[in-house]
């Protein structure tokens, strides 16, 4: 299959025949206006103003200490996120509630036997440090961070570390059988299936880390429900039986009370979801031509395993449920919401479009730009429903040289009120900053989709942009991640 990158356009106008190509509603603006456009206005959240459009996506490391505590390089990281410029910090990075939610060892979690209020404070201070140090004011800047529980994608614990490298091993906990998953990532529904009680025990761990977030002087926290992690499948809970599946009112029961002990226990602590707001039905590799195909499944079956999946027909999405729980999570007092698509474990290009895939990925079954497209068409059913409420998009950094195009017309347009970028934070955080104040790009920056800050921590090493970040590329763990995508280039 043959596509063109964005980044191969010689010219906006060329880029948007392209996208117009993938979808004619879509468009971008010829001429970026900086901070007097669009995506320098700022909005308000209840009564707190955030200063522009531009927001911060959580971006793991998987370089915490082993005891939950940021290391130098997550020092680092949440430094350059404030020198971005972006007003809106969503999470930071996905901040486990417990040990045995960490989807790595490395992983930050809220850890009674450390000093995280500690490691939490530094991190936030970091961010402030970095936005001032470009002359940017933090009066209107909303810092956020993301609590989690990976769930099915549990891999808390260690098989070895040598200073370099950390192999985990799995310890998953579901909320419901999966009959592709199950046999894939090798769950056994009878041996972790979480029981009611230990569900709420796990609200009432994300209840402790929000309240230790608040303490610390987070503005917000996000209740994550996205990419497959434990909130997001029980929002597919479809064929579980007790309070917590069957019924929508049911599969959400869980994410609604932690969001209001939320606002009882932590007043003045905002509240925001970053929620998959469709799925899709697990792909894999195609043996002869390692693109990515839609996992088999029965014409004559409903797929009852997936948010936001026509039943019908598991590979197109299906808003009505989606849309639904919006609604119930504007009545609970959000109003931040951070859509994303599937799960960068079983579709990975359509959660993060990719010119090239990670190392436990598939070549794209597409041209990467259709799965921007959905993420640009998702965010605008959502707006459009419910303007009421703040959404920030994803999908973003695949646009290259035209992300700032794209992301001005989409906020101009009212179709998203924030433009969120994830891996072009790594490679280029201060990209917001240079399109606010009418810079030129830095293009030997951008982020060209290598996927190696997802092929690292798959391997057991620290994430960052390994072929544009100097610090990165001068790593130990950069001649592993070389040999890795060396012998990943070998195999037939």
């Amino acid at each position: 299959m043959k596509y063109t990158t964005p980044g191969q356009h010689r010219s906006v106008d060329a880029f948007r025949q392209h996208l117009a190509s993938i979808d004619a509603a879509l468009g971008c603006d010829d001429r970026l206006l900086g901070g007097a456009g669009p995506l320098g206005q700022p909005v308000f959240v209840h009564e707190r103003r955030i200063g522009n459009r531009w927001a911060i996506h959580p971006m793991e490391g998987w370089d915490g200490t082993h005891d939950g505590l940021p290391s130098e390089l997550t020092l680092r990281r949440w430094r350059n996120f404030g020198r971005s410029g972006a007003k809106l910090i969503w999470g930071g990075e996905a901040f486990a509630v417990c040990a045995e939610g960490r989807a790595n060892p490395r992983q930050l979690f809220h850890n009674p036997s450390a000093d995280t209020a500690g490691g939490l404070a530094a991190l936030r201070a970091e961010i402030i440090s970095g936005h001032r140090e470009q002359g940017e004011s933090s009066d209107d800047l909303f810092i956020g961070l993301q609590l989690t529980h990976s769930g099915r994608f549990a891999r808390p614990w260690i098989e070895h570390d040598d200073g370099v490298r950390c192999v985990s091993r799995a310890a998953p906990r579901i909320v419901h059988a999966h009959p592709l998953l199950d046999q894939r990532f090798g769950a056994d529904a009878r041996g972790t299936l979480l029981t009611d009680a230990e569900l709420e025990g796990i609200a009432e761990a994300f209840i402790a880390a929000g309240r230790l977030a608040w303490n610390v002087g987070f503005d917000f926290v996000d209740v994550k429900c996205c990419h497959g992690y434990l909130l997001h499948e029980l929002l597919s809970a479809h064929t579980r039986d007790g309070r917590y599946g069957g019924p929508l009112d049911n599969r959400i029961r869980l994410i609604t009370s932690i969001i209001d002990e939320m606002h009882r226990a932590c007043p003045g602590l905002h509240v925001g979801v970053r929620v998959s707001i469709c799925d899709a039905i697990p792909h894999v590799a195609d043996v002869q031509t390692r693109r990515g195909r839609a996992a088999d499944w029965p014409n004559d079956t409903p797929y009852r395993y997936g948010f936001g999946v026509d039943a019908r027909n598991p590979q197109r999405p299906d808003f009505d449920e989606p849309l639904a729980f919006l609604r119930i999570l504007h009545a609970h007092c959000v109003r931040l919401v951070n859509l994303s698509i599937g799960s960068p474990y079983y579709c990975p290009h359509l959660q993060r479009p990719a010119a090239y895939p990670p190392s436990d990925g598939y070549l794209p079954p597409e041209d990467p730009l259709a799965g921007v497209a959905l993420h640009l068409s998702a965010v605008r059913r959502c707006k459009t429903a419910l303007p009421e409420m703040l959404f920030v998009g994803s999908g973003y950094s695949y646009l290259q040289e035209y992300l700032p195009h794209v992301a001005q017309h989409e906020v101009g347009g009212g179709h998203v009120d924030f433009v969120g970028i994830g891996r072009m934070a790594l490679s280029y955080p201060e990209l917001p900053l240079d399109v606010l104040r009418e810079r030129p790009l830095q293009h030997k920056r951008i982020c060209r989709t290598l996927s190696d800050c997802t092929s690292a921590p798959r391997a057991g090493l620290v994430s960052g942009c390994y072929p544009l970040d100097p610090h990165y590329r001068a790593a130990p763990s950069a001649t592993i991640m070389h040999t890795l995508k060396k012998q990943a280039a070998e195999r037939p």
